[in-house]
């Protein structure tokens, strides 16, 4: 065995005409998996050859999709840079036979469907022989390279794929199919086919919706003599009704940078992604990038249609949502600080340096998204900010507003602030003016954040800190 077959190759190959997709996005992170697990090669390839539809804009998008997602890549080519190696791997094609000129003018061509059934090969171009070929084709007649497609040999066509099984196709009912158009450009079979054999990829990890095009792939790996790289097609993403997600049916639901933009944590974003249409053997569901690493296999992913759950009021999946929380909630405090550091600044918000790693870890227990910091946890980062109708209703209890103004006076004027000598000043109070603690307890949270629920009040003191805690108390 060949020492780089040890070591896999593959490839991402977006074509650059719209933002990052969601399906786009999880097929890079399963070749990701699989790169990394076995030590290979993960390679990032724009597939860049249609000109009409190719944008800056578009690269710019999947660059930055791919950048926020923190998963890197070791080697990075541009098909449209490659295009004398496609053009001569077809010349190869055409010399070794397997491959026709077809000179069917552009006009007249009727491929689509004809009245005995699908179309398959223009008559009489076939069997050209190659010296009247190459005349007309050196005469400038304008003419589109075929590959020849075995007829009448009751050949098949097979592979295998590691998700979907035994793959089988008659020949006969394989169109020949064009490797080069009329202007000398390849086709995407041709380009993406030689590239995949110069680059060594060793596993092709794509779409379901390219399973079909993999019987043409496989004639022109043949036909090159290179050594045909295994396949898995991965399950389509579908909307809530059944229908495939698009960029140009669905929008910005279906961008990678639209949960971006909504507070997510990349690590939770990949999370959410793999389990559409992959499930660890245990069926865990929160898993780190080791964690996903360390369990993805081909047989983990599931031959039926993942669906993507969304709105047209909410294009956030739950699950997506749920999972956010999660990894918020249990990831290293030093991993998330510099995040919502971001987000808080962001928003023009001073962060009290002393007290910053305190607070995060005081309120993100309750918290889905990062912009929750900022907009939830407003209050901890400055002094404007609402009162809710049920906070309110605290305060406005019978000597509530009195009795956490007097609390205010005694934290100030206590020896220590710590979480245990502000509940005993609390207590205390609560003992002489016999209340209910919980008056004290509820009241000062609701002053402290406007908020009727949150975090264990003493905690929240810390978090505060003393001075802005009597302030607001003092305040009320």
């Amino acid at each position: 065995m060949v020492f780089w077959e040890l070591m896999p190759r593959v490839r991402f190959a977006p074509s650059p005409t719209g933002y990052l997709h969601i399906g786009s996005a999880r097929t890079f992170i399963f070749n990701w998996l699989y790169a990394r697990k076995n030590n290979g090669t993960m390679i990032l390839r724009l597939d860049d050859t249609d000109i009409e539809r190719n944008t800056q804009v578009s690269i710019d998008s999947i660059f930055d999709g791919l950048k926020w997602l923190g998963l890197n890549w070791d080697e990075y080519y541009r098909q449209s840079e490659r295009l004398d190696l496609h053009k001569e791997m077809a010349d190869r094609i055409l010399a070794a036979g397997f491959a026709y000129r077809d000179f069917t003018p552009a006009q007249t061509e009727e491929e689509k469907q004809e009245d005995s059934g699908p179309w398959l090969f223009h008559p009489g171009m076939r069997e050209l022989t190659s010296e009247e070929s190459d005349a007309r084709a050196a005469a400038g007649e304008p003419f589109v390279v075929r590959f020849r497609v075995p007829r009448g040999e009751n050949k098949a066509v097979k592979f295998k794929d590691s998700v979907f099984g035994d793959q089988y196709k008659k020949a006969d009912e394989i169109e020949d199919f064009a490797l080069l158009r009329s202007n000398g450009m390849p086709t995407y079979h041709m380009a993406s086919c030689a590239d995949d054999v110069d680059l060594r990829i060793d596993h092709i990890i794509r779409g379901q919706d390219h399973l079909t095009n993999t019987f043409k792939h496989v004639l022109i790996f043949e036909a090159l003599g290179g050594v045909k790289p295994k396949f898995a097609h991965l399950p389509l993403l579908i909307a809530p009704d059944g229908a495939k997600l698009s960029k140009r049916k669905h929008g910005p639901v279906v961008s990678v940078t639209t949960y971006r933009d909504a507070g997510f944590l990349p690590q939770a974003y990949i999370n959410f992604l793999c389990l559409l249409g992959w499930s660890p053997k245990n069926n865990r569901e929160q898993m780190s990038r080791q964690e996903l690493m360390d369990a993805f296999t081909f047989g983990g992913v599931n031959r039926s249609n993942a669906v993507v759950n969304f709105s047209e009021a909410d294009p956030i999946d739950p699950k997506a949502q749920w999972l956010n929380g999660q990894h918020l909630r249990t990831m290293e405090l030093a991993e998330l600080l510099p995040m919502v550091r971001a987000r808080i600044e962001l928003e023009g918000l001073a962060i009290p340096e002393e007290r910053f790693g305190l607070i995060v870890e005081t309120i993100r227990a309750r918290y889905t998204s990062l912009h929750d910091f900022a907009e939830k946890g407003r209050p901890y980062f400055a002094d404007d900010f609402a009162t809710e109708a049920a906070a309110g209703e605290r305060l406005d209890e019978p000597e509530a507003r009195p009795l956490l103004r007097e609390l205010g006076a005694r934290i100030e004027g206590a020896a220590e602030f710590t979480e245990a000598s502000v509940e005993k000043i609390l207590r205390d109070l609560a003992a002489e003016r016999d209340v209910k603690p919980g008056v004290l307890i509820n009241g000062s949270r609701s002053a402290l954040t406007g908020q009727a629920v949150g975090p264990s009040a003493f905690h929240l003191f810390m978090a505060m800190g003393r001075e802005r805690s009597v302030a607001r108390l003092k305040g009320v």
